[in-house]
């Protein structure tokens, strides 16, 4: 199944703090590119990931970035910006691949109406690199396969 969205993360230096036993926050400045099957073009460089672990190991997982290109049919095909909240929890250290929970918001009115969702977030790493690639709600490579 090839992904709604296939993001290409470039991170630059993060930077944290630990809070010994109260927990950690990470956050990791990125931009990239997108490719997929409705949408084309860049990751803005103002994207950032921040990680928060609390006290008892949870992660919490929070990338927050713009999109900047071109929707692709069957969407009128014109230039447009989408704004991605993706959202993950996680027992201890991230495991690849891991899955997220994302929300959308555009400029574009046909992708409106599609990105309401529901979808999934699939990250893992790649030969260039770690890539979050965006699916329908129980399309995704991960889902369990529903014939016996």
């Amino acid at each position: 199944m090839e992904p709604v969205l296939d993001v290409h993360v470039l991170t630059r230096d993060a930077v944290g703090l630990d809070a010994g036993p109260a927990g950690s926050v990470l956050m990791i400045p990125f931009g990239g590119t997108v490719s997929g099957t409705v949408f084309e073009g860049r990751v803005e460089p103002c994207g950032v990931d921040t990680q928060v672990v609390n006290a008892a190991g949870v992660r919490h997982m929070s990338a927050r970035y713009m999109l900047t290109g071109r929707a692709l049919p069957p969407f009128e095909a014109r230039d447009c910006h989408i704004y991605v909240e993706n959202n993950g929890w996680f027992p201890g250290e991230v495991q690849m691949p891991f899955r997220t929970t994302p929300a959308f918001l555009t400029d574009h009115p046909g992708l409106a109406e599609y990105l309401r969702g529901p979808f999934t977030g699939i990250g893992s790493w790649d030969e260039d690199g770690l890539h979050i690639r965006f699916y329908e709600a129980g399309k995704d490579p991960l889902s369990p396969d529903p014939t016996p």
